[in-house]
């Protein structure tokens, strides 16, 4: 439960007559994760060479592509189908060779279609631009142009210009200056286009056309609605295929995948002219589903044997071993690292954990329900996306617990539910709230609950830390591992007891009492100094430099604080809102309503809605942020190293097709 799923690592040798039905079987069975074979020398795969592809992969894989493209010009996907009977395989390559061709043959041209229709549409929409500055313009295009002895200077310029030369103007106000089309004898060109440089002038090109600006943008505006209304009747086109095809397009797609990741198997394999061997690993407890199937297909023409693991850390790849409630906090195992093969698995207690720290932080019935409605309502949004259902899984399970800490601390929406705390309070007396309290707030008790979490958290990081290098370390490296995270365990809890011996504290052993024996020092302060000393021995003992992050256990103890903290300000926020909404601007209109006073009510509801909007953001964001963050910074680096390889099987999970 808390290790991943134990693996055994599977030698296959067989002739290349075998290779086929036992690429095949591998398939379908969807448990053997391959080690691709790599030539580099070994002495024990001296002779064998990556192999080649199955006949047939060229073609299958040219298909593929094809059923690819057209599913991303339609915007399809598998994920999109629901109930659908699964097609069996013979037929469907029997339609895949027959319909195919003609269906990515009436795409094509369709999208051909399309992509020209849409450039004519980029060009008629480039030639309105040119032609929208000489709009008005009381003179046609064609006077503009086609002169031997004039020539045309067309931009804008900052002011009027001042040109001494024989000339004909045309000016026009626009927001970025003047726009003016200038006519001048070609011997006088320069001289002018000096003179306008001078005005900052902005040049543009004088279109080659024919009649009025205005009359030429409105022919284009009217091709353009023209063409679109083309578009639309191919996109009408496209969308009957798709929805036609819809089906028949992804179910190949999943048979061609799994033809194609067949047909090119054995470039992973390790290959001689007459037989092959690939290496892979096995969930443990399917072995002998292994031996078995392959034994049957091949007619007993297979060499299957166990191979013995030399090393634990980083061969077998790593898959999951959890109960099913735990499954979604695999994404933020997944996020930050997969464990290594030999290391403890902390999968199935952050996903109790995590949801706890959760709903400390927002513990109201309120916002919890809105998040529990959230987390179905959303799931049409991440459908197809496994990490996305995960997530929504995660969100309901911290839902839940808020729902469950807001009935012990008695909130819904900031309001105090009609029965009291059943644990401790964390109302805060704000504005009209404070009158007539029927409970006291417990922040300083709430605060060493915290503390306490934070204490039992990190002592766990520290045995597993200890565990973890007693399967993954050898030799003297080892012992010094262990006793290192001994030593931590003890110095935190010498620090504590010490306290203790010192300070009675809420919630707390009260050690203060405890016999003295010498110096004004009783058994606890004496203990307390003992376990801090031998602690210290033992870090120092791996590594003296190890000591300096001592002072950093008090702070690590202290961060879960947050819990509390970053929960009483979700607290107050809704306080204030409900304060601010209803007892400044709706109650004071309901003692005297008056048409002034109802848009002040609406006002007050906006603000409630507001206010309570916001600060469920704000409790999703600090209320996942905070706990992640004690995992990943605070627990996870007492013990945890990460770096395992994804188990990741030779198949697939067939959701559209099925072998007949």
């Amino acid at each position: 439960m808390f290790q991943p799923k134990p693996m055994s690592k599977l030698l296959i040798v067989a002739s290349k007559q075998q290779l086929e039905p036992v690429i095949t079987e591998l398939y379908r069975m969807n448990i053997f994760h391959i080690d691709d074979f790599v030539e580099k020398g070994d002495e024990q795969w001296e002779g064998f060479k990556i192999g080649m592809p199955l006949k047939g992969a060229d073609t299958t894989s040219s298909s593929l592509v094809k059923i690819r493209s057209i599913a991303s010009a339609f915007g399809i996907g598998s994920d999109q189908l629901d109930d659908v009977a699964k097609a069996k395989v013979q037929a469907l390559k029997q339609s895949i060779e027959k319909d195919l061709p003609v269906i990515a043959d009436e795409v094509e041209q369709l999208l051909s279609q399309r992509s020209r229709l849409e450039t004519s549409i980029k060009e008629f929409e480039q030639k309105i631009e040119a032609l929208r500055p000489f709009t008005d313009a009381p003179f046609p295009m064609e006077l503009l142009t086609g002169y031997d002895s004039i020539s045309c200077i067309a931009g804008t310029v900052k002011s009027k210009p001042a040109i001494s030369v024989s000339h004909e103007i045309w000016e026009k106000s626009q927001k970025s200056g003047l726009f003016i089309t200038v006519a001048v004898r070609n011997e006088d060109l320069a001289a002018v286009e000096r003179s306008l440089l001078d005005l900052q002038l902005q040049k543009v090109t004088i279109p080659a056309e024919t009649g009025s600006a205005s009359a030429l943008i409105a022919d284009y505006e009217q091709k353009i609605a023209g063409v679109h209304k083309e578009i639309e009747q191919i996109s009408a086109k496209m969308a009957e295929i798709r929805e036609k095809h819809h089906y028949f397009l992804m179910s190949s797609e999943e048979l061609l995948t799994a033809d194609v990741e067949q047909a090119e198997a054995p470039l992973r394999f390790a290959t001689t002219d007459l037989a092959f061997a690939v290496v892979g690993w096995v969930p443990t407890e399917q072995v002998t589903k292994v031996y078995e199937t392959l034994d049957r297909v091949c007619a007993g023409k297979v060499y299957t044997t166990e191979l013995e693991i030399e090393d634990y850390n980083e061969g077998p790849p790593v898959e999951y071993n959890n109960p099913d409630f735990s499954h979604p906090t695999e994404l933020f195992m997944d996020i930050y690292s997969r464990p290594k093969y030999t290391e403890v698995d902390p999968t199935l207690l952050m996903s109790i954990v995590y949801p706890i720290m959760f709903g400390l932080i927002l513990g109201d019935v309120g916002y919890g329900l809105i998040l529990l409605a959230m987390s179905f309502g959303l799931r049409s949004m991440v459908k197809g996306s496994e990490a996305g259902n995960q997530l929504m899984n995660v969100l309901r399970n911290c839902s839940i617990s808020s729902i469950i800490f807001g009935v012990i601390f008695s909130e819904f929406l900031g309001f105090s539910l009609p029965w009291g705390p059943l644990w401790f309070s964390r109302h805060i007396p704000i504005g009209a709230t404070a009158e007539g309290a029927h409970h006291a707030s417990a922040i300083p008790q709430l605060l060493v609950v915290s503390i306490w979490i934070g204490i039992l958290h990190i002592t766990l990081g520290r045995i597993w830390g200890a565990l973890n290098a007693s399967r993954m370390e050898h030799g003297h490296h080892k012992s010094l591992k262990m006793f290192a995270n001994i030593g931590w365990i003890l110095v935190m809890w010498g620090i504590i007891v010490l306290i203790w011996s010192k300070f009675p504290i809420l919630l707390m052993p009260d050690l203060t009492k405890m016999p003295e024996l010498a110096g004004g020092l009783n058994v606890a302060t004496i203990a307390g100094a003992v376990m801090l000393v031998v602690g210290l021995a033992c870090i120092a003992r791996e590594n003296a430099l190890d000591l300096m992050e001592v002072p950093t256990i008090i702070s690590h103890v202290l961060s879960y604080t947050r819990l509390i903290a970053v929960g009483l300000s979700s607290v107050a926020i809704a306080l204030v809102t409900n304060f601010i909404a209803i007892g400044l601007i709706i109650n004071p209109q309901l003692a005297n309503l008056t048409p002034v006073g109802v848009v002040l009510i609406l006002v007050g509801v906006v603000v409630f809605l507001f206010g309570h909007a916001l600060n469920t953001a704000l409790g999703i964001l600090g209320g996942g942020l905070h706990p992640l963050r004690l995992h990943y910074v605070e627990f996870f680096t007492k013990f945890y190293r990460g770096g395992g390889k994804k188990y990741n099987p030779f198949g697939m999970i067939r959701k559209l097709t099925e072998q007949n």
